[in-house]
């Protein structure tokens, strides 16, 4: 739909809303519509042209305007905007236009905004509309804007912004027009001037002028001019204003008469608004105005600018304090904390105006009468910046890593604020007085980011706002930050880009490279008339008058707690301010930037911390929270190692990339960089070292946050622009995410990258121009010479790291002050400890240098680089008191540059020559150092030198030694002076060896010759002040050795003048230190001489020559053999003997006696005397040296041993001297054995074999020589075997022997010595040792085997170790033909049987030489006793016949060695520790038979010749091995299974056998006492016991009943039978029961017949025993000894009974009353089956047992075994007795059945008991009860069996099983009343009653 149509349709809508109020109008309308209708065209024509319809067209829209209806209002207004924009108004209708729309104007909201948006089309579609028209238009404006509605208001100030904005425009236009054509005089108009003067404006420039100045006027609250208008807020007068400024500052500079209402009317109201009481919204808009004037009209106003800044520096400098933001704060003294945040906001954007600065600076600054603008602005930065350091805080990072925080006192004045902390003593001042507040902050108690210090929107942007915003109160330092970052980027940004144009990328002339290293600028060369030089020179005025208020700035600000962003701003500011200084040739200024960039870099506090963190690092133990809480508040020590921060590292990085930039123009201030990049090597080693990362850990408070921007590194220079925030701060500085790269300035800031940029700095000198480059060498030095030069005062020690790397290092941070020179020593680095060492910096690099110009040093002016070089480190070589570390380094350097020159040295004639002797007098410089000091009074670091110059003239040699052309007589004199004289070789004869000090650090030497120190470790390195040590010798021959090497490879064509002096030099280097070039020198003289000897000895004339020659070299080579030294010892000693060996067939039998008496035994005595020099106790020598020399000594040994093998018979023995020979070789035998070490002992033994070995070989006369040389060794073996069968009494007797003790080698090795010997005797005379000899010999094996102090003890359970083995074999050797030599082994191998129970022990560690046991080792001797005891049955069985075995006692000493192991039984240590061996209680008990199996018989054969008390003892060795055998402790074996519990009780069974088959017939001989022959009764009584109880006996009881059948059968005692119950602590079958005593026959005790039972009886039955059915077979033992069954020997068998019937009759006796009385007691209580089975199998036996006759009357007479075989008859040999009752005892107790009667009285009451007795069933044809528990298992019977009883005659039940045969399995139930009742029918048929 087109305007037209949209026309129409309001007209329409017009008529209808007016039809019926407004008839008129309705009627205009629809003849408005009417004209549209007919010619819609012409109608619009006709309104254009102002036509004769016009009037018509527009009657009805300003009728409906006139109504008062506001809806009739608001649609004429809608169609006369519509009209507007169709442009179908006339120009004469404006003014009716806007005359009708002020009318309207007091209608309704939506009247006015159409009223406005008809004005934004009028006036722009009308561009004639001019002065007062145009001022009534702007007038609708500017009252509907006063409207309090907002819309209105805002829509009207939105519509007067753009009205006035085309106010303006038009005055473009019709400057555009008056460009091209000029304004015709009718359209201009004469305008007032402010200053009073007239001008003539087109009319939209009077306009704009007019209406301008109308809002001037009344920003002012004055009348205006133009407007007719009496008020108009300043604010929105300011922003109109501010609105025409910023689109058409242009516009105003080309028209004075605006500059004029600038500086009249505008200027002063913000002067004066300025100066008012601040209001914040107009003082808002008033600073937005005055920043446009500054930014766009500073050359226009320039006096009204230099106001403007002063009054905005005022602002600044004026610190509000703490309540100058609080609106109610009304002093107007102060300003308020917006006002100055305002201010600042301006000041930034001024400060990101580079060329405004610049300008500013050339108007105000650099007039002498100017203001300093520019100036006091850095000043008030600066001072604003310091103005609250506690609020910005510390940075952590800023001093380093791992050093403890600074001290309150040392922050007054320093930390953060001090900026004279780092060295600026000038701007520092100034910063630090304002910072005493500083004191105890925390790093994490302020601090400045571009997200948490910015405001969101900045406060000059707030104009919405009424009153001032919250303000961050960091935001005011903030924005001063960043006007100094702003402030050197502008300054970078411009003179960069025309350095790199000028003196980098211009090439100075046509082929030359590109200047990598240029000058700084020149500006006096420059074109003066250029204003790009007339700008560097500002910049340069700038930096050279405001750097100290800048650099205090910065210094304070990048020590702050910034943000990552803030601080890479900074640290690029540092750059730029640094590499802008030196373009431009500011050297003070660029020095001052360096020096803070390089303590920044490197933290003094760093430095100084190394040293207190390698000597004593913290305690690597883990943190507790309270602990990292403490560390993080800096509370506690560092917790890691010194070290640089990541920020430190930054600081570092901008260094380096500065010193690179302007390495060509530093000139003299290169000492400073590198003092700076010193200390950084220094800390960054350490840090490499301990892998320390850049910044470490973080504090627990530690601020900033990592920065992801982008900017130029290094490689750049500084000069490219590095910013990378927004200087507007219109966007707030937003977090960095982990993912955002870094800035390249915080990047790549690890230790190896930053060492490697380190480097590539000084590999840039080689771009350097040769001017430039001697400054840097001369920088280079001066700096080494100060370092050096600090520390010769104070001498510091540096030994040998433990990795054998020599160490030195020096870190030096500079302060020129020679007051400060201890302070400078402090924090130099001088007191860094030796691990940290790594050289001098200065030197180090020197070389690194030297290298990469090492064409420069060659073809250049040696004036450039090789004298300043050279002489420097000459100068450090031959400072006798320097560092020796230092002068280590320096030698290197320079040996490393002498040896690069002549290889890239051309042959180029005269130079040739000329560089040659250049670098070999250089070279014998360090050489022939201190030559005219005698060599032992030179110190170590000297010869260390000697050594290098050496090594280098030997790589000269090798790689350009053919073309030399000058200089052999200096070769040959370097060569020459490191021999020392042969009587200062360690270990020549007569040498004094004083003592050197243990200090290496002292600088006195000694007046006599070292003496070199072997060292167990060789060291790589050995420097000290003091003595110079062996090794440093031993490099110095070394080396020089090799060169002479070098030059004898063409000894052939040498004059015979060098050969003499090479020969002769090379017998000098034969007696030198070095082990290698000592066994070299040798070697090459003996064999290449020899060679030569043997080439040359065709002439015969010659041959002595060359005779001598060869002898000479052999004593040169014997002269080696005792060196201090192990390997040339060694070697020297390998090779005499192998020289012996390869000539000893051809030596004649005189040079064999030199052989002998000169080389041999005097090495073995000086091997000897050295050995027992470093053994004395005073001695205090290292192990490992008499360890060494004891191994040389065992070498000696050994090729003696191989010499006496190979030429003892041949040769050795022919000498006149070989007794003598012998016995002394004897002797040092001997002395080895006893006073050397341990490890000298067995080798020194098998030497001696060796010898005895070779006497085999002897024949002839030579026999008797070799008898005497046995007799002579068998006096050693003596001798020895004394020391080895001593035994100590304590420890400290053992360690205070003179003698060593013998290893299990070494008694291995003597028992071989010994083997050997008796052979050889054997051999030579025929016949064995005789018995004393074999007596001895057996003492010293036994001594051998039971050596108690061996070191080296082997496990002896399995196996035999060596010497057990070689002990064994020596004695199986021996020939027991000789008389008593059977008895002799028997006996000591019976002791050794017993060695595992009696001799085991622990090995204890020695003393001096062995570490404790784990596990603890013992040496049980159980193999040899396994091996032993079966051996002995051997010997036993092949000698049973000899009586001698018995009569002294050796088998009495075979069974007690077994009686041990058999009463110990299962505490038996275990027989093996791997295999299944048979325990050794078994093995013992099994020899033990066997031997007892053949003595008994043997012994009755032999008969007398037996003495009767050897007899007896060995009957009492027999008895205790028995008793021990069925009295030991079995407890153990109810730990066994079942099946094993029998076989072991199985086992024990041959015990048994044996007693009954081997011992009863032959126990009861009349040899045998009565007490042996008891024993067996008590022994089996014991064993019989099936209970833990004791037997009634005459001790328990108040009085004695009488033991007697007749006492008891005719005495009835009224005292009771007491029955004592054992007591818990004793058990019948512990050891305790085996007691070796010998006890006399027991009484048989009776059994009284007035007993009161109950009253000894017990419920208490105790434990049951283990091994039931042994303690029955124990019982039927005693049973069987004492019946009549067995017939033979009936003499021996009586004895035995009438002896032992004691025994049985008590222990029956125990059964039968103990179940009487405690029958009484338990009632129907049944007994345990035990005590039942127990009674039955008594009741049994005793029915069943049939005495010997007389055998009870013998055991009761007082002497048994007169009476066993024959009683006295009763009126022959005794009288008859007075009374039957004697009588019928005396019958009694001679029957078979006599033992009935003793049990007659508690027999009488077991068969008188009324309840029921205990029962069992048991076969007819067995002996016991017992026989049925041990072969049938009894089975009660049950009344529900299907076997039913048969009782046969007597009354007994029998029972058939399983239909078996009554002979085999009828079972026969017996009952003890039954059984006790036939016992009582026995004693009735005994007596005659029954028949």
């Amino acid at each position: 739909m087109s305007s037209l149509a949209f026309l129409v349709t309001e007209l329409q809508s017009l008529a209808s809303e007016t039809r019926r109020k407004h008839p008129e109008i309705r009627e205009a309308a629809e003849k408005s519509l009417a004209i549209l209708r007919a010619s819609p065209e012409q109608a619009n024509a006709d309104l254009a042209s102002d036509g004769p319809q016009s009037d018509d067209l527009l009657r009805p829209v300003f009728m409906g305007c006139s109504t008062k209806n506001a809806k009739v209002v608001a649609i004429s207004l809608g169609s006369l905007q519509r009209l507007i924009s169709l442009k179908a108004v006339p120009q004469s209708a404006v003014p009716l236009i806007i005359n009708t729309m002020s009318d309207a104007m007091s209608q309704g909201v939506d009247i006015q905004l159409r009223i406005l948006q008809t004005l934004v089309s009028l006036v722009p579609n009308f561009p004639a509309i001019h002065g007062d028209l145009l001022g009534d238009a702007l007038l609708l404006c500017f009252k509907l804007q006063e409207s309090r509605i907002a819309v209105v208001s805002s829509t009207a100030a939105a519509t007067l912004r753009q009205l006035v904005m085309f106010v303006v425009d038009k005055m473009v236009l019709e400057d555009r027009v008056a460009e091209s054509e000029e304004i015709p005089a009718s359209n201009l108009s004469e305008v007032h001037l402010p200053d009073g003067t007239t001008m003539l404006l087109g009319p939209s420039a009077k306009d704009a002028f007019s209406v301008f100045e109308d809002l001037c006027l009344l920003a002012n609250s004055e009348k205006p001019n133009f407007l007719k208008l009496e008020f108009l807020h300043k604010t929105f007068a300011l922003e109109l204003i501010e609105s025409v400024l910023t689109n058409y500052h242009e516009l105003f500079r080309m028209h004075p008469e605006l500059i004029l209402l600038l500086r009249h009317h505008l200027c002063p109201l913000l002067i004066k608004s300025l100066s008012d009481r601040p209001q914040f919204p107009l003082l808002l808009r008033c600073t937005r105005v005055v920043f446009l004037l500054l930014k766009k009209f500073s050359l226009e106003l320039q006096t009204e600018v230099e106001v403007f800044l002063t009054m905005l520096i005022r602002i600044i400098s004026e610190d509000g304090g703490p309540d100058a933001a609080d609106p109610q704060h009304h002093i107007h003294s102060s300003k308020p904390l917006w006002m100055r945040v305002l201010a600042m906001e301006i000041m930034r954007g001024l400060c990101s105006d580079a060329e405004l600065i610049r300008n500013m600076w050339d108007r105000y600054d650099a007039q002498n009468s100017g203001s300093k603008a520019v100036s006091s602005l850095i000043t008030a930065l600066k001072r604003l910046v310091t103005e609250k350091p506690a609020l910005l805080g510390v940075g952590t990072q800023m001093a380093g890593v791992g050093v403890q925080p600074e001290s309150s006192t040392s922050l007054s004045g320093s930390g953060a604020a001090g900026a004279a902390a780092y060295g600026l003593d000038m701007a520092g001042r100034v910063a630090s007085a304002t910072v005493s507040g500083v004191v105890g902050m925390i790093a994490g108690g302020g601090g400045l980011s571009l997200h948490g210090s910015s405001m969101k929107l900045q406060c000059i942007d707030q104009l919405d706002k009424a009153d001032a915003p919250a303000i961050p109160e960091p935001y005011i330092y903030l924005l001063a930050v960043q006007c100094i970052i702003s402030l050197c980027e502008g300054f970078v940004s411009f003179s960069g880009p025309i350095y790199s144009t000028i003196a980098i990328q211009r090439p100075r002339a046509a082929g030359d490279a590109v200047v990598r290293a240029p000058p700084a600028l020149d500006l006096s060369t420059l074109p003066q008339n250029d204003p790009q030089t007339h700008h560097l020179r500002i910049v340069q005025s700038i930096i050279s008058q405001a750097w100290p208020a800048l650099l205090a700035a910065l210094s304070f600000i990048i020590a702050t707690n910034l943000s990552d962003e803030l601080f890479v701003d900074v640290l690029a500011s540092y750059q730029a301010m640094t590499n802008v200084s030196g373009m431009l040739g500011l050297t003070t200024p660029r020095d001052a930037f360096f020096n803070s960039l390089s303590k920044f870099a490197v933290p003094i506090r760093v430095v100084s911390s190394l040293e207190a963190w390698v000597e004593h690092p913290p305690a690597q133990t883990p943190r507790s929270a309270t602990a990292a809480l403490s560390e993080g508040l800096g509370l506690g020590g560092p917790s890691q190692p010194p070290g640089l921060s990541e920020r430190n590292m930054a600081c570092l990085k901008v260094l380096l990339g500065c010193s690179l930039f302007l390495a060509g123009s530093l000139g003299e201030s290169w000492y400073a960089v590198l003092e700076a990049l010193q200390n950084a090597d220094g800390v960054l080693t350490l840090m490499a070292k301990t892998g320390a990362a850049p910044g470490g850990k973080k504090g627990l408070f530690s601020g900033g946050s990592h920065a992801g921007a982008t900017g130029s590194g290094i490689g750049s220079g500084g000069v490219q622009p590095t910013r990378v925030t927004s200087v507007t701060m219109s966007q707030s500085g937003s977090g960095t995410s982990s993912s955002t790269p870094k800035h390249p300035l915080l990047s790549d800031l690890d230790v190896e990258t930053m060492q490697l940029a380190v480097q590539r700095l000084f590999d840039s000198s080689k771009n350097l121009e040769d001017s430039a480059f001697k400054d840097f060498v001369n920088a280079l030095c001066k700096l080494s010479s100060e370092m050096v030069g600090m520390q010769t005062s104070e001498v510091i020690p540096v030994n040998v790291s433990d990795s054998g790397e020599e160490a030195g290092g020096f870190l030096s941070v500079s302060n020129r002050s020679q007051e400060n020179v201890i302070h400078r020593r402090r924090v130099s680095g001088i007191q860094i400890p030796k691990s940290l060492r790594a050289g001098d910096f200065g030197i180090s690099k020197l070389g690194g240098v030297a290298m990469l110009n090492i064409h420069r040093l060659i073809y250049r002016s040696p004036d450039i680089a090789w004298n300043t070089t050279t002489s420097h480190l000459l100068m450090i070589i031959r400072l006798p008191f320097a560092p020796q570390a230092i002068r280590i380094q320096a030698a290197q350097v320079l040996d490393e540059i002498l040896l690069i020159v002549p290889r890239n040295l051309t042959s180029a004639g005269e130079l040739q020559a000329e560089v040659q002797r250049r670098v070999l007098d250089v070279l014998a410089q360090q050489v022939v150092l201190d030559s005219t000091l005698p060599l032992y009074q030179q110190t170590s670091t000297s010869v260390e030198l000697r050594r290098m110059g050496l090594e280098t003239l030997h790589q000269i040699l090798q790689a350009a030694g053919h073309t030399l052309i000058v200089g052999w007589e200096t070769i040959f004199q370097m060569l020459e002076s490191v021999c020392r004289p042969a009587s200062s070789t360690p270990g020549a004869v007569g040498t004094i060896e004083p003592t050197r000090s243990r200090s290496i650090d002292s600088v006195s030497v000694l007046s006599g010759p070292p003496s070199p120190v072997a060292r167990t470790k060789p060291l790589t390195l050995a420097i000290g002040l003091g003595n110079p040590t062996e090794k440093s010798y031993s490099g110095l021959v070394k080396i020089a050795f090799q060169s002479l090497t070098l030059v004898c490879d063409s000894v052939s064509s040498l004059s015979p003048a060098h050969l003499r002096l090479c020969i002769s030099t090379l017998g000098q280097f034969g007696h030198q230190a070095d082990t290698n070039i000592a066994l070299t020198a040798a070697a090459s003289l003996l064999w290449s001489v020899s060679d030569a000897i043997q080439s040359k000895r065709k002439n015969v004339d010659e041959e002595p020559e060359y005779s001598k020659l060869w002898m000479f070299l052999l004593l040169e080579v014997l002269g080696l053999c005792t060196d201090s030294r192990a390997e040339v010892r060694d070697g020297a000693i390998q090779t005499l003997f192998r020289t012996m060996q390869l000539y000893g067939a051809t030596l004649s039998i005189e040079t064999w006696e030199q052989c002998i008496w000169k080389v041999t035994f005097p090495l073995l005595d000086a091997l000897t005397a050295e050995i027992r020099l470093l053994t004395a106790p005073t001695h205090g020598q290292e192990q490992g040296i008499e360890h060494a020399w004891d191994e040389s000594k065992i070498l000696a040994l050994y090729s003696i041993g191989s010499i006496f093998t190979d030429f003892l018979v041949e040769n050795i023995m022919l000498l006149d001297s070989f007794t003598k020979a012998w016995d002394v070789f004897v002797g040092h035998i001997e002395e080895a054995i006893l006073l050397d070490n341990r490890s000298v002992s067995a080798p020194a033994l098998r030497c001696l074999e060796k010898g005895i070995k070779a006497l085999s070989g002897a024949e002839g006369v030579l026999r008797i020589r070799v008898t005497e040389s046995l007799e002579r060794v068998w006096q050693a073996i003596d001798m020895l075997g004394s020391s080895a069968t001593k035994r100590y009494v304590s420890e400290e007797d053992l360690e205070n022997s003179p003698q060593q003790p013998f290893t299990q080698e070494s008694l291995v090795a003597l028992v071989d010595v010994i083997q050997g010997t008796r052979k050889m005797s054997k051999g030579v005379d025929g016949k064995e040792w005789d018995l004393a000899r074999l007596t001895r010999l057996m003492q010293i094996l036994k001594g051998v085997l039971t050596y108690p102090n061996s070191p080296d003890y082997r496990p002896d359970i399995d196996a035999l170790p060596p010497v057990q083995a070689v002990v064994m074999d020596t004695i199986s050797d021996i020939d027991l033909t000789v008389t008593g030599s059977p008895s002799l082994v028997m006996r000591d191998l019976a002791d050794y049987a017993t060695l595992p129970f009696i001799a085991s022990f622990d090995v204890q560690p020695h003393p001096k030489n062995q570490a404790p046991q784990t596990p603890q080792k013992r040496v049980t001797y159980i193999a040899l006793s396994k091996k032993t005891m079966p051996m002995l049955v051997e010997l036993f069985l092949k000698f049973k016949a000899n009586a001698d075995i018995y009569a002294d006692g050796t088998l009495e000493s075979v069974l007690s060695a077994y009686s041990i192991p058999v009463k110990l039984k299962y505490d038996c240590p275990a027989p093996s520790k791997y295999g299944k061996d048979l325990p050794l209680w078994k093995t013992a008990t099994t020899c033990f038979l066997r031997i007892v199996k053949e003595c008994t018989n043997q012994m009755t054969l032999l008969g007398d010749q037996i003495p009767d008390e050897r007899v007896e003892g060995i009957w009492r060795q027999i008895l205790d091995v028995f008793r021990g055998g069925i009295l030991a402790d079995c407890s153990f074996a109810e730990t066994f299974p079942l099946d094993i519990q029998e076989a072991e009780e199985n086992f024990d069974l041959a015990l048994i056998a044996s007693l009954e088959i081997d011992v009863v017939p032959h126990l009861g001989g009349p040899r045998v006492p009565d007490v042996l022959v008891s024993q067996l009764g008590k022994i089996l009584h014991r064993g019989s016991k099936l209970y833990e109880i004791e037997e009634f006996s005459p001790a328990s009881r108040p009085s004695s009943i009488s033991t007697s059948m007749s006492t008891s059968s005719k005495t009835t005692s009224s005292q009771p039978i007491a029955v004592v119950r054992p007591s818990p602590s004793r058990s019948p079958n512990s050891p305790g029961r085996s007691n070796r005593s010998i006890s006399p026959p027991s009484k048989v005790v009776g059994v009284d017949l007035g007993v009161h039972y109950p009253d000894h009886g017990s419920t208490d039955f105790g434990n049951l025993l283990p091994r039931e059915r042994f303690s029955y077979w124990c019982f039927d033992l005693l049973f069987l000894i004492c019946s009549d069954v067995t017939k033979d020997q009936e003499e021996s068998r009586k004895r035995l009974a009438a002896l032992s019937l004691s025994s049985l009759l008590n222990r029956s006796r125990t059964t039968l009353v103990g179940y009487v009385a405690d029958e009484s007691l338990r009632g129907n209580m049944p007994f345990p089956r035990a005590r039942e089975e127990e009674l039955l199998y008594v009741l049994r036996k005793v029915l069943e047992l049939r005495l010997w006759p007389g055998s009870l009357w013998a055991t009761l007479s007082d002497d048994p075994t007169k009476y066993c075989i024959k009683q006295p008859a009763i009126g022959t040999d005794l009288p008859v007795p007075a009374t039957p009752t004697e009588l019928i005892s005396d019958s009694v107790k001679r029957s078979t059945r006599a033992h009935l009667f003793h049990f007659y009285p508690v027999l009488c009451e077991i068969a008188s008991i009324a309840r029921k007795s205990p029962t069992g069933w048991m076969s007819p044809g067995r002996d016991s009860v017992s026989e049925v528990r041990r072969n049938t298992s009894l089975r009660p019977i049950h009344v529900g069996d299907n076997k039913k009883p048969v009782v046969n005659g007597n009354g007994k039940a029998v029972v058939d099983k399983e239909g078996s045969s009554a002979s085999s399995a009828t079972l026969v139930e017996y009952d003890a009343r039954v059984l006790a009742s036939e016992c009582l029918k026995e004693v009735g048929r005994e007596m005659g009653v029954l028949r």
